[in-house]
């Protein structure tokens, strides 16, 4: 038994490695850092306020690493075909990565499909203050996804450069908030 757990031991330390992103974001129940940045939605630019939104609902706000990849391409028509979910959840979306504004208004139409807004983070200001950073590539957000409750507190973190789960844990998490917290 020890010589096979000894053996495993490397396979363990390289999960780990992978595994890593995930320790990065913050915290469940950590204040979610307020932000002011410009938004595009179906193409047209506005000034975008966290503070705001969260008089409205729940956020679940997404991190993603360039406008146009094909996993952010995957992960920007699956939050658009869910828009409609979290609405009835009383919850809004928006993405956020290090792109410039006139980029992501052609993103916000066709990837988005005019469903939620997304934000430029070009310095990375927003993406360190969350932690969703990408440890392998300086310079580009991660991808990772929040949601944050009306009392500006993180519900839910999910990092992964896949974009797979990321509505689903997000949409489950709302869930489970939203049967706590009827509207």
């Amino acid at each position: 038994m020890k010589k096979t757990l000894l053996a495993l031991a490397p396979l363990f330390a390289a999960g780990s490695l992978f595994a890593a992103p995930a320790l990065a974001a913050l915290p469940v129940g950590a204040m979610a850092p307020e932000f002011s940045t410009e938004a595009t939605m179906a193409g047209a630019a506005y000034p975008y306020d966290l503070d705001k939104e969260l008089k409205k609902g729940p956020v679940v706000l997404y991190f993603f690493p360039a406008a146009f990849t094909p996993g952010c391409t995957v992960e920007a028509h699956e939050f658009a075909d869910a828009t409609e979910q979290y609405k009835a959840l009383g919850a809004t979306v928006i993405g956020v990565t290090n792109g410039n504004v006139d980029r992501l208004k052609e993103f916000s139409v066709s990837e988005c499909r005019s469903k939620f807004p997304v934000a430029a983070d070009p310095d990375l200001k927003i993406s360190k203050s969350y932690d969703a950073t990408l440890a392998v590539r300086p310079g580009w957000s991660d991808r990772t996804s929040y949601v944050i409750t009306p009392d500006h507190k993180v519900l839910v973190a999910y990092s992964a450069l896949k974009p797979d789960a990321h509505v689903s844990t997000t949409m489950d998490a709302l869930k489970a908030w939203r049967a706590s917290h009827p509207q």
